[in-house]
């Protein structure tokens, strides 16, 4: 049985070799990327179960990526290869700072050959958590029945929806994903978003009212991101504003969202007290920017111990 299943797109990243304008740098190297995929992989790192939905081009693109998904030891029996639909390409600019801006190659994405009656339902009966984010919907208008319909099935057999609206505001307009997000508010049992986001959706950027107006919506897990402010979580009647933690060093911020995701979702599943569940997925999001990457600083569990206090590092 999974502990959590996502549903979207991965994405082979261009990664520059050096920082600066994207039209300065003459090297990239090839890497993974993709929000749900992220997600997958930091879940397997700290040791749950973990499944993926999804569709890449029948290409060597799409070949290595199901490779490594594969390696990461995620449950990839509903991911297939899609001829004539090329692998999607992201690539990166990183500057200095740590700053991102991504260009996407993303057209005729091979998602848009999933369609709703492919969605295995007894894949969703043995799992606890359908992890979503507001990504794949904006890639196509044709991929929402397909999202629509997993909340569906997620709802019918009882699992919990967790949602980061991730709005990539490349993919759509902010009206456009307001219009599409909200409604998914609805269904949605643990939200896990930016206050940036939260003001595109709701109107408001204020943690406190963003968790008011998400519990009068039934939400009843909130966390909310504020970047190098730390975050805010809501549980059980608990309020918790919980401090940063401080990077080593920060490197590349893309990814650092997803290892928040990640947190929130293990201390969740174990029973966890909200202070401990929100320090744990803050002290991921802090390590993830230190290293070059989307997913490479997903920590695994030992890892994130060890920066906590909680294990010795042994080094020699």
């Amino acid at each position: 049985m999974n502990d959590v299943i996502t549903i979207g797109e991965a994405m082979i990243v261009l990664d520059p070799a050096t920082t600066g304008p994207m039209r300065f740098v003459n090297g990239f190297e090839r890497k993974i990327g993709g929000a749900e995929l992220n997600f997958a992989i930091g879940c397997a790192r700290l040791g749950l179960n973990a499944g993926w939905i999804s569709r890449l081009g029948n290409d060597e693109f799409g070949k290595h990526i199901r490779n490594f998904a594969r390696g990461e030891g995620i449950d990839i029996s509903q991911l297939k290869l899609a001829d004539g639909y090329p692998t999607s390409l992201n690539f990166k600019e990183i500057m200095e700072s740590g700053d991102v801006r991504t260009y996407y190659y993303r057209d005729k994405s091979p998602t848009l050959t999933l369609t709703p009656d492919e969605l295995d339902e007894a894949y969703f009966e043995q799992a606890k958590i359908l992890h979503i984010t507001g990504i794949y919907p904006a890639i196509d208008p044709r991929n929402r029945p397909v999202f629509k319909k997993s909340i569906e099935l997620a709802k019918k057999h009882g699992l919990k929806i967790s949602f980061d609206p991730n709005i990539r505001l490349k993919l759509w307009s902010k009206e456009e994903a307001r219009e599409v997000l909200s409604d998914i508010l609805l269904d949605v049992d643990i939200l896990l978003a930016g206050d940036e986001e939260m003001e595109i959706i709701l109107g408001e950027k204020d943690p406190r009212v963003i968790i008011e107006k998400a519990k009068e919506l039934g939400i009843s897990l909130i966390a909310v991101k504020l970047g190098s402010k730390g975050s805010v979580g809501y549980f059980n009647g608990e309020l918790i504003e919980s401090p940063p933690v401080k990077p080593s060093k920060v490197v590349d911020k893309v990814g650092a969202g997803d290892g928040f995701d990640v947190g929130v979702i293990y201390g969740y599943l174990n029973g966890w007290p909200l202070k401990k569940t929100m320090k744990f997925a803050n002290t991921i999001g802090s390590m993830v920017v230190s290293i070059k990457g989307d997913n490479e600083g997903l920590p695994d569990l030992e890892d994130v111990q060890i920066q906590l206090g909680e294990k010795e590092n042994i080094e020699r």
